[in-house]
């Protein structure tokens, strides 16, 4: 797996597809767009630097959801390859961390490829005309927890 992501390709339309949520029900992934846009991350349970970035990412989306950007995670990773990002472990993970948005499983990583998701976590930031204008990283932090004062990459925010 990639430890970055490649350069954002700027005005590329969002891509749709419906998935199976922690919760059981099914999400279309441009359904959960806000008046403002939409963020798709592409996170894992077992990653790292997702365990370090988690609780950053709910603050983060919560605080974008104030200026109506939408958001959406998808888990993409083989649970054969690795069984912590089984659906069932997705959902212990959704629980304890307590996510504020739909946390979605694409079981044979089809969405991955479409959105050419290369590492995890994967941030795709997409207007109100579902055109892309963020692609990257969450913050500065390398795999820290405990950085507060870090520049924020994707609310866009310093």
């Amino acid at each position: 797996m990639a430890a970055m992501a490649p350069l954002c390709d700027f005005g590329r339309q969002a891509v749709d597809a419906t998935l199976l949520g922690v919760d059981g029900r099914r999400y279309s992934i441009l359904s959960q767009s806000g008046d403002s846009g939409l963020v798709v991350a592409f996170i894992c349970n077992h990653c790292p630097y997702v365990k370090a970035v988690i609780q950053r990412i709910v603050r983060d989306a919560r605080d974008l959801k104030q200026l109506g950007v939408g958001f959406v995670a998808i888990n993409a990773n083989d649970p054969v390859a690795y069984p912590t990002d089984s659906y069932e472990n997705m959902q212990i993970f959704s629980r304890e961390n307590a996510l504020p948005f739909p946390y979605l499983h694409d079981a044979d990583q089809s969405v991955a490829r479409l959105y050419e998701a290369v590492c995890t976590p994967d941030f795709f930031g997409f207007n109100a005309a579902g055109k892309l204008q963020y692609r990257g990283r969450l913050d500065g932090s390398p795999k820290q927890e405990v950085l507060t004062d870090l520049r924020r990459d994707l609310p866009g925010e310093g």
